[in-house]
């Protein structure tokens, strides 16, 4: 096997705008990205005052980084810098006033 490809079964490099769009409900827009083995990530999208359109059960561990806006969990407000980790058996349904963008990583299990 060659050095180039073997680096590129290592690596997998996607622009956030190349990444296909799917629409999960009302004024939530979802971009995911390869999944492997290991984890899929994803990129959602929140306009003003959209809200999960069911609860999120959790099989496996989920981790989101704020990255602009405000995602509302229950009682809490995460604002932009915020980095939420739910563990297996975890449930949740975000909601959002001001719109968010939140980048993410759920961990498959084995």
């Amino acid at each position: 096997m060659s050095e180039q490809s073997e680096t590129q079964e290592l690596k997998t490099v996607l622009h956030i705008e190349d990444a296909e769009t799917q629409e999960i409900g009302p004024g939530i827009v979802a971009r995911r990205f390869q999944r492997t083995d290991h984890a899929r990530g994803w990129l959602i999208e929140f306009a003003p005052g959209a809200e999960w359109p069911v609860v999120d059960h959790h099989r496996t561990e989920e981790r989101y980084f704020v990255l602009d806006g405000e995602v509302i969990e229950g009682d809490e407000r995460h604002g932009p810098g915020t980095y939420v980790v739910f563990a297996p058996g975890s449930s949740h349904r975000p909601r959002t006033d001001t719109g968010a963008r939140i980048l993410g990583v759920t961990v498959r299990g084995r």
